[in-house]
């Protein structure tokens, strides 16, 4: 494998992101869309032409040093490459998807005064995730995870002019920091245990550190593995949003309807599972955090999917299904099914990442307007966008043969598969999430595409909608037709629908296509360590035939998971499409439970006026006692005023006379005299 490639895989969109973000005035608006389209599409391409080598050609896993940064107390750190299966295919979903919103962008930004920063800001994205997923040692980890952490702030708070954007990066900051403390954490950990940063000296010790036992104080103590990845686990809850910090992710639809494709569907939000995927050698020897990561994911899995089912924003109701879909991944991870995993992964990041593309599609089309209550029939204008829209839809809900029912139900089979604790509770969660999946992605589409119209009012006021969304310049797209301002919706153009089209093709084949190979197959080999007894996916796999995805297809005909997702389409069809007053009857009946959904399980009012003040407090109390009181009043004052007084005291005796001095060495003498006398 070469390295110059590898080199150029991340390297080309951060060079195209510099060009755009420093010289976006010099080469303008087609200059800046060219260059890092190009760079990222040679990114694509070079990244599958690495999948083929790992996966077909049979080119053995490349584990080197590209550069040493540096070397402290005998520790090295470096930037390098650690390219296997598991790299290779995260590779080429990350460029792949990332190459469809960049083309996209063009469309859907193509008026917006900040074009060229904008693609400078995703092309740097790009690069960052790439550095994360290639990395052959924690600190290269680390680098990544935070630039992403950096970008996505950068991303979010993209329309900068607007206080709910401002307000929403610095949440997704906040929370983020919260998670990397763990994180650093977690990685200090292993450098205390191993003396180094690589991959491969940590998964070396693993088994040696789990038969440690860290003291907490003089009578408790923890496994050490067990904190250790722990503590790893909480950096993966915060960038990939898990209870409870999950908070961050449905305001970040603040930004741009790219980002949410790019960043919260297909790669930011999974650079979690793809890390606990990797640690995998040290979660294998660790049951507890195993359970642990198990139980926060079925907890989001179940509970944040419920979220999507009252509210009315399209790119919330598409960001709440991602935290589901997020929890389904974890629960995976929980019950040692990384293949599973990774396989969701890939699969949700095709069609949720269609998902968001096409909502922002309709969000062009309905002239900013994003409410789904002033919408419906929008079929009848935008069949491009409604048909790409029901192919993600059936793909997110686990449709038998489409990609992602191979991904959800082997995931559901794992867990009902595992004997570990805490696997009864993620099975309940995870196989009623289908049913609130199935009702909440058919809500959207019922009430955005299909029953009566109930736009025209909203695109007859679209001038006003269009400036309370782009905030004076700052406008998503200002695309709209003139049918839009006669309100009439309209299809929007092929530099839209094209990203929808290449999007929906893998979420309907993507599945079939690999699910024997990756999923059960032998695909990942060593990159991901199982332990015998823990290998859930491995028993599956010994019930199915060949072709596999055949069997698999047509058993899922018969597994609970389908009629549950059956049984929420019909829920979704009589309640929103054929009777909408059942739906007003029931959030009546339902008032506290729909009051509890509507108010996010007040995560969100807790964190800000209980979490938040309390750490103004204590903020407040350092800044004033510690910095305020002790540092400056004490110490540096404090010592100033000491020698202040002592200067003054000293100036009594220092007078300047020569007589006074005279008189005090008299005195001075009498004593010394008197004291020699009585002494002697």
């Amino acid at each position: 494998m070469n390295p110059n490639v590898l080199i150029a895989i991340p390297v080309l969109p951060l060079i195209a992101a510099v060009v755009a973000g420093l010289f976006g005035r010099i080469i303008g608006r087609t200059g800046a869309h060219l260059v890092t389209i190009a760079a990222v599409a040679a990114s694509c391409v070079l990244s599958l032409m690495v999948l083929k080598q790992v996966a077909w050609d049979g080119v053995p896993a490349y584990d080197g040093t590209v550069y040493t940064w540096l070397v402290s107390d005998g520790v090295t750190m470096r930037v390098g490459f650690l390219i296997d299966h598991l790299s290779a295919l995260m590779m080429a979903v990350v460029t792949f998807v990332s190459l469809c919103v960049h083309v996209y962008t063009i469309g859907y930004m193509a008026d917006d005064p900040g074009y060229q920063r904008f693609f400078s800001y995703i092309s740097l994205f790009t690069f960052s995730m790439l550095m994360l997923v290639m990395a052959n040692n924690f600190m290269q980890l680390f680098f990544g995870w935070e630039a992403v952490g950096v970008v996505s702030y950068l991303l979010i708070g993209f329309w900068y002019t607007r206080p709910s954007a401002i307000f929403a990066n610095l949440k997704a900051f906040l929370v983020n920091r919260v998670g990397d403390f763990g994180f650093v954490l977690g990685i200090a950990g292993v450098l205390y245990y191993t003396g180094s940063l690589d991959y491969k000296d940590a998964f070396a010790a693993a088994p040696q550190i789990a038969r440690e036992m860290l003291p907490l104080s003089a009578a408790h103590q923890v496994p050490s593995l067990t904190l250790i990845c722990i503590c790893l686990f909480i950096g993966a809850m915060g960038k990939s949003a898990q209870v409870p910090l999950h908070v961050w992710l449905p305001d970040s639809m603040e930004g741009p309807t790219p980002i949410s494709a790019l960043i919260h569907a297909a790669t930011m939000v999974t650079a979690g599972i793809f890390m606990v995927a990797r640690m995998s050698p040290l979660f294998e020897y660790s049951d507890a955090a195993l359970s642990f990561v198990l139980v926060i994911g079925a907890t989001t899995a179940l509970f944040m999917g419920l979220l999507g089912v009252v509210n009315n924003d399209i790119k919330r109701v598409i960001a709440y299904s991602t935290l589901s879909q997020l929890g389904y991944m974890t629960v995976a991870l929980g019950v040692s099914a990384y293949g599973g995993a990774i396989f969701h992964l890939m699969t949700h990041a095709f069609f949720k990442a269609l998902l968001f593309l096409a909502a922002g599609s309709v969000i062009i089309g309905m002239h900013h307007e994003q409410d789904m209550r002033k919408m419906g029939g929008l079929a009848k204008y935008m069949p491009w966008t409604a048909v790409t829209c029901w192919i993600g839809a059936l793909a997110l809900i686990g449709t038998p043969f489409f990609s992602g029912f191979y991904s959800k139900d082997a995931i559901i089979e794992a867990v009902g598969a595992s004997h570990r604790w805490g696997a009864t509770y993620a099975y309940w969660c995870v196989l009623l999430g289908v049913f609130v999946t199935a009702l909440y992605t058919f809500r959207m589409l019922f009430m955005t595409f299909h029953g009566p119209e109930r736009f025209h009012e909203a695109l007859a006021h679209g001038e006003h909608a269009h400036d309370a969304h782009s905030h004076d310049a700052h406008a998503e797209t200002q695309i709209a037709s003139h049918e839009a301002h006669a309100g009439v919706p309209h299809e929007t153009p092929w530099v839209v629908r094209g990203p929808l089209v290449a999007l929906a093709i893998p979420s309907v084949l993507i599945g079939a296509l690999s699910v024997g190979w990756v999923l059960f197959g032998s695909y990942f080999g060593s990159s991901i360590l199982v332990l015998e007894h823990n290998d859930v996916l491995h028993e599956i796999a010994g019930e199915l035939g060949q072709p596999v995805w055949l069997n698999f297809g047509l058993h899922g005909f018969i597994s609970p998971a389908f009629w549950l997702a059956a049984a929420g389409v019909v829920t979704a069809w009589l309640f929103f499409l054929k009777n909408p007053q059942w739906a007003d009857a029931a959030a009546v009946r339902l008032a506290p439970l729909r009051s509890l959904l509507v108010h996010k399980y007040y995560f969100d009012w807790i964190n800000e006026n209980l979490i938040a003040p309390a750490g103004r407090l204590v903020g407040v109390g350092l800044w004033r006692g510690g910095d305020q009181g002790l540092i400056d009043g004490g110490l540096v004052n404090g010592t100033a005023a000491t020698v202040g007084r002592i200067g003054a005291l000293l100036r009594l005796i220092q007078t300047g006379y020569l007589y006074s001095y005279a008189f005090w060495m008299i005195i001075g003498l009498a004593v010394l005299l008197g004291w020699f006398l009585l002494r002697s």
